[in-house]
Protein backbone atom coordinates (compact mmCIF):
# COMPACT_ATOMS: atom_id res chain seq x y z
CA UNK A 1 0.00 0.00 0.00
CA UNK A 2 1.58 3.28 -1.13
CA UNK A 3 1.18 6.02 1.49
CA UNK A 4 -1.03 9.15 1.27
CA UNK A 5 0.43 12.51 0.14
CA UNK A 6 3.57 13.44 2.07
CA UNK A 7 7.29 12.69 2.34
CA UNK A 8 8.61 9.49 3.91
CA UNK A 9 12.01 8.10 4.83
CA UNK A 10 12.49 4.36 5.09
CA UNK A 11 15.59 2.52 6.25
CA UNK A 12 16.03 -1.22 5.79
CA UNK A 13 18.74 -3.34 7.37
CA UNK A 14 18.81 -6.71 5.64
CA UNK A 15 21.04 -9.77 6.03
CA UNK A 16 21.09 -12.66 3.58
CA UNK A 17 23.09 -15.84 4.06
CA UNK A 18 23.31 -18.87 1.75
CA UNK A 19 25.29 -22.07 2.13
CA UNK A 20 24.44 -23.64 -1.22
CA UNK A 21 24.08 -22.77 -4.89
CA UNK A 22 21.40 -24.86 -6.59
CA UNK A 23 21.38 -26.12 -10.18
CA UNK A 24 18.34 -26.45 -12.46
CA UNK A 25 17.30 -29.66 -10.69
CA UNK A 26 17.60 -28.18 -7.19
CA UNK A 27 20.86 -30.00 -6.39
CA UNK A 28 24.05 -28.38 -5.07
CA UNK A 29 26.01 -27.00 -8.03
CA UNK A 30 29.20 -25.93 -6.20
CA UNK A 31 30.57 -27.65 -3.07
CA UNK A 32 31.32 -25.43 -0.05
CA UNK A 33 29.64 -22.40 -1.61
CA UNK A 34 29.04 -19.55 0.85
CA UNK A 35 27.44 -16.15 0.39
CA UNK A 36 26.77 -13.47 3.03
CA UNK A 37 25.32 -10.05 2.26
CA UNK A 38 24.60 -7.26 4.73
CA UNK A 39 22.95 -4.10 3.43
CA UNK A 40 21.62 -0.85 4.77
CA UNK A 41 19.11 0.46 2.27
CA UNK A 42 17.98 4.10 2.18
CA UNK A 43 14.62 4.86 0.58
CA UNK A 44 12.89 8.23 0.15
CA UNK A 45 9.26 8.39 -1.01
CA UNK A 46 7.34 11.53 -1.95
CA UNK A 47 3.64 11.53 -2.81
CA UNK A 48 2.04 14.71 -4.14
CA UNK A 49 -1.55 15.91 -3.95
CA UNK A 50 -1.59 16.17 -7.75
CA UNK A 51 -3.43 13.42 -9.60
CA UNK A 52 -3.23 11.62 -12.93
CA UNK A 53 -5.89 9.15 -14.09
CA UNK A 54 -7.48 9.60 -10.66
CA UNK A 55 -4.37 8.51 -8.75
CA UNK A 56 -1.94 10.51 -6.65
CA UNK A 57 1.41 11.17 -8.35
CA UNK A 58 4.46 9.96 -6.42
CA UNK A 59 8.14 9.15 -6.86
CA UNK A 60 10.94 7.42 -4.95
CA UNK A 61 14.66 6.67 -4.83
CA UNK A 62 16.40 3.66 -3.25
CA UNK A 63 20.13 3.34 -2.55
CA UNK A 64 21.83 0.39 -0.75
CA UNK A 65 25.11 0.37 1.13
CA UNK A 66 26.41 -3.21 0.93
CA UNK A 67 28.95 -5.57 2.50
CA UNK A 68 29.26 -8.75 0.42
CA UNK A 69 31.26 -11.94 1.02
CA UNK A 70 31.45 -14.86 -1.43
CA UNK A 71 33.46 -18.09 -1.14
CA UNK A 72 33.92 -21.06 -3.47
CA UNK A 73 36.53 -23.84 -3.30
CA UNK A 74 39.97 -22.24 -3.63
CA UNK A 75 38.78 -18.64 -3.72
CA UNK A 76 37.00 -16.06 -1.56
CA UNK A 77 36.42 -12.32 -1.70
CA UNK A 78 34.63 -9.52 0.12
CA UNK A 79 33.62 -6.07 -1.07
CA UNK A 80 31.99 -2.98 0.43
CA UNK A 81 30.32 0.02 -1.15
CA UNK A 82 27.25 1.59 -2.67
CA UNK A 83 25.02 -0.68 -4.70
CA UNK A 84 22.95 0.18 -7.74
CA UNK A 85 20.56 3.15 -7.50
CA UNK A 86 16.85 2.56 -8.12
CA UNK A 87 14.60 5.46 -9.06
CA UNK A 88 10.87 5.49 -9.74
CA UNK A 89 10.08 8.79 -11.47
CA UNK A 90 6.32 8.22 -11.66
CA UNK A 91 4.16 6.16 -9.31
CA UNK A 92 0.36 6.41 -9.29
CA UNK A 93 -1.66 5.31 -6.27
CA UNK A 94 -5.40 4.94 -5.67
CA UNK A 95 -7.24 4.44 -2.39
CA UNK A 96 -10.75 3.41 -1.38
CA UNK A 97 -12.22 2.22 1.92
CA UNK A 98 -10.76 -1.29 1.79
CA UNK A 99 -8.69 -1.42 -1.41
CA UNK A 100 -5.43 0.33 -2.25
CA UNK A 101 -3.59 0.17 -5.60
CA UNK A 102 -0.34 1.47 -7.05
CA UNK A 103 1.46 1.26 -10.39
CA UNK A 104 4.80 2.52 -11.66
CA UNK A 105 8.16 1.67 -13.19
CA UNK A 106 11.45 1.17 -11.32
CA UNK A 107 14.70 2.00 -13.13
CA UNK A 108 17.78 0.18 -11.78
CA UNK A 109 20.83 2.32 -12.58
CA UNK A 110 24.21 0.49 -12.56
CA UNK A 111 26.29 2.82 -10.37
CA UNK A 112 27.59 0.12 -7.99
CA UNK A 113 31.18 -1.13 -8.22
CA UNK A 114 31.68 -3.93 -10.75
CA UNK A 115 34.65 -5.84 -12.13
CA UNK A 116 34.16 -8.86 -14.37
CA UNK A 117 37.10 -10.58 -12.66
CA UNK A 118 35.65 -10.16 -9.15
CA UNK A 119 33.84 -12.92 -7.30
CA UNK A 120 31.88 -10.51 -5.05
CA UNK A 121 30.30 -7.77 -7.17
CA UNK A 122 28.09 -5.20 -5.47
CA UNK A 123 26.89 -3.66 -8.76
CA UNK A 124 25.36 -5.60 -11.65
CA UNK A 125 26.74 -3.44 -14.50
CA UNK A 126 23.49 -3.41 -16.50
CA UNK A 127 20.24 -1.48 -16.51
CA UNK A 128 16.93 -3.00 -15.46
CA UNK A 129 13.44 -1.60 -16.11
CA UNK A 130 10.66 -2.96 -13.90
CA UNK A 131 6.95 -2.27 -14.42
CA UNK A 132 5.12 -2.73 -11.10
CA UNK A 133 1.51 -3.21 -10.02
CA UNK A 134 0.64 -3.49 -6.32
CA UNK A 135 -2.60 -3.99 -4.37
CA UNK A 136 -3.63 -4.21 -0.73
CA UNK A 137 -6.96 -5.30 0.73
CA UNK A 138 -7.62 -4.18 4.32
CA UNK A 139 -10.76 -5.60 5.88
CA UNK A 140 -12.83 -3.72 8.46
CA UNK A 141 -11.71 -6.28 11.05
CA UNK A 142 -7.98 -5.68 10.38
CA UNK A 143 -7.03 -8.50 8.01
CA UNK A 144 -4.59 -7.62 5.24
CA UNK A 145 -3.76 -9.28 1.92
CA UNK A 146 -1.06 -7.54 -0.13
CA UNK A 147 0.76 -8.34 -3.36
CA UNK A 148 3.38 -6.47 -5.38
CA UNK A 149 3.83 -7.83 -8.92
CA UNK A 150 7.03 -6.98 -10.84
CA UNK A 151 8.54 -7.83 -14.23
CA UNK A 152 12.26 -7.13 -14.72
CA UNK A 153 13.48 -6.31 -18.23
CA UNK A 154 17.29 -6.60 -18.18
CA UNK A 155 19.83 -5.13 -20.57
CA UNK A 156 23.17 -6.68 -21.53
CA UNK A 157 26.30 -6.51 -19.37
CA UNK A 158 28.69 -4.97 -21.90
CA UNK A 159 31.80 -6.13 -20.00
CA UNK A 160 30.86 -9.80 -20.33
CA UNK A 161 28.40 -9.86 -23.26
CA UNK A 162 26.02 -11.64 -20.87
CA UNK A 163 22.34 -10.78 -20.76
CA UNK A 164 20.19 -12.06 -17.92
CA UNK A 165 16.70 -13.18 -18.88
CA UNK A 166 13.57 -11.27 -17.93
CA UNK A 167 12.20 -12.06 -14.47
CA UNK A 168 8.74 -12.13 -12.87
CA UNK A 169 8.52 -11.82 -9.10
CA UNK A 170 5.90 -11.18 -6.43
CA UNK A 171 6.18 -9.91 -2.86
CA UNK A 172 3.24 -10.89 -0.65
CA UNK A 173 1.88 -10.37 2.86
CA UNK A 174 -0.94 -12.01 4.84
CA UNK A 175 -1.44 -10.29 8.19
CA UNK A 176 -3.83 -9.33 10.99
CA UNK A 177 -3.74 -5.95 12.73
CA UNK A 178 -4.09 -6.16 16.51
CA UNK A 179 -3.90 -2.73 18.11
CA UNK A 180 -0.61 -1.11 17.13
CA UNK A 181 0.79 -4.44 15.90
CA UNK A 182 0.41 -6.28 12.63
CA UNK A 183 1.25 -10.01 12.74
CA UNK A 184 1.44 -12.41 9.85
CA UNK A 185 3.50 -14.09 7.16
CA UNK A 186 5.13 -12.86 4.00
CA UNK A 187 7.73 -13.59 1.39
CA UNK A 188 8.32 -13.66 -2.33
CA UNK A 189 8.13 -15.81 -5.44
CA UNK A 190 10.64 -15.36 -8.24
CA UNK A 191 10.61 -17.02 -11.68
CA UNK A 192 12.88 -16.22 -14.61
CA UNK A 193 10.76 -16.39 -17.76
CA UNK A 194 13.27 -15.92 -20.60
CA UNK A 195 16.72 -17.43 -21.17
CA UNK A 196 20.05 -15.95 -20.19
CA UNK A 197 22.18 -15.25 -23.26
CA UNK A 198 25.96 -15.29 -23.76
CA UNK A 199 27.24 -13.46 -26.87
CA UNK A 200 23.67 -13.49 -28.18
CA UNK A 201 23.20 -17.26 -27.81
CA UNK A 202 21.11 -19.18 -25.26
CA UNK A 203 23.02 -20.09 -22.10
CA UNK A 204 24.22 -23.73 -22.39
CA UNK A 205 22.63 -24.60 -19.03
CA UNK A 206 19.19 -24.73 -20.68
CA UNK A 207 18.93 -20.94 -20.41
CA UNK A 208 20.08 -20.85 -16.75
CA UNK A 209 16.60 -19.82 -15.58
CA UNK A 210 16.31 -19.10 -11.86
CA UNK A 211 13.48 -19.80 -9.46
CA UNK A 212 12.84 -19.34 -5.74
CA UNK A 213 9.92 -19.23 -3.29
CA UNK A 214 10.33 -17.72 0.18
CA UNK A 215 8.06 -17.54 3.22
CA UNK A 216 8.38 -16.56 6.87
CA UNK A 217 6.88 -14.68 9.83
CA UNK A 218 6.75 -10.94 10.16
CA UNK A 219 5.68 -8.33 12.70
CA UNK A 220 5.07 -4.59 12.39
CA UNK A 221 4.58 -1.99 15.10
CA UNK A 222 3.10 1.47 14.47
CA UNK A 223 4.05 4.36 16.77
CA UNK A 224 2.83 7.88 16.04
CA UNK A 225 4.42 8.86 12.67
CA UNK A 226 6.76 5.84 12.61
CA UNK A 227 6.53 2.13 11.88
CA UNK A 228 8.98 -0.65 12.73
CA UNK A 229 8.98 -4.13 11.22
CA UNK A 230 10.93 -7.38 11.36
CA UNK A 231 10.79 -10.23 8.85
CA UNK A 232 12.42 -13.62 8.45
CA UNK A 233 12.16 -15.43 5.11
CA UNK A 234 13.26 -18.99 4.25
CA UNK A 235 13.98 -19.84 0.62
CA UNK A 236 12.54 -23.03 -0.93
CA UNK A 237 12.06 -24.61 -4.39
CA UNK A 238 15.30 -23.02 -5.60
CA UNK A 239 16.69 -23.51 -9.10
CA UNK A 240 19.86 -21.94 -10.57
CA UNK A 241 20.26 -19.59 -7.61
CA UNK A 242 21.70 -19.52 -4.08
CA UNK A 243 19.39 -20.97 -1.41
CA UNK A 244 19.42 -19.16 1.90
CA UNK A 245 17.74 -17.20 4.66
CA UNK A 246 16.87 -13.52 4.73
CA UNK A 247 16.34 -11.22 7.71
CA UNK A 248 14.83 -7.70 7.51
CA UNK A 249 14.59 -4.89 10.05
CA UNK A 250 12.99 -1.67 8.84
CA UNK A 251 11.98 1.81 9.99
CA UNK A 252 9.49 4.12 8.31
CA UNK A 253 9.30 7.81 9.30
CA UNK A 254 6.62 10.16 7.98
CA UNK A 255 7.60 13.84 7.92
Amino acid sequence: MFPPPGTYFLNYVTYYTAGSLKDKDGNNAIPKFELDALANVFRVVHVTKSTLLGGNIGMQAILPLVHLEVAVPGRSQSNNGLGDLVISPLILSWHSKNMHYAAGVDVDMPIGAYDKNDLANIGRNYWTFTPIVAATYMSDSGYEISGKFMYDINTENNDTNYQSGNEFHVDYTLAKKIGAYSLGAGGYFYKQVTDDEVNGAKHPNDGNKGQVFAIGPQIKYDYKNMAFSFKYQKELLVENKPEGDKFWLSLMYAF
